[in-house]
């Protein structure tokens, strides 16, 4: 199994440490996707999101995408960590990162992992909307 960082967690996530955790001398590709909070959505504005989670499966489902990714890529590191609670425009929500042999399977594996986070993962966003004006 690669190296991996998973977690879910209140405080503001430190995007460059993360980052830095998929250093590897074997790896000839990395990539990181970083999900950050967005200021216009179907142009509504938001003003802040809000993440739930039911964290004890939430944390079984990430270990288990990155098993799975694992058996799928030849992954050396794995980061796939989620803020809960309130996040403010800009900041990260959402930090997944590979470090792989090659650059082709780090994209691959990488989008899997948050396109299939996204859908099953037991985490719901709440998104917190400007109030209209009177």
């Amino acid at each position: 199994m690669a190296e991996t960082v998973i977690g879910i967690q209140k405080e503001k996530l430190e995007v460059e440490s993360l980052q830095r955790t998929l250093g590897d001398e074997g790896a000839g590709g990395t990539c990181v996707f970083v999900g950050t909070a967005r200021r216009w959505t179907a142009g509504r504005e938001t003003t802040r999101l809000v993440y739930e989670a039911y964290e004890p499966m939430a944390l079984a489902e990430m270990q288990r995408l990155a098993e799975v990714a694992a058996e799928r890529w030849p992954i050396l590191r794995l980061v796939l960590v989620h803020r809960t609670g309130e996040v403010a425009i800009g900041e990260a929500a959402v930090v997944v990162g590979v470090a792989c042999p090659h650059r082709a399977e780090a994209f691959e594996a990488c989008r899997w992992l948050i396109d299939t986070l996204k859908a099953e993962v037991p985490i719901w966003k709440r998104e917190i909307e400007s109030e209209p004006p009177v």
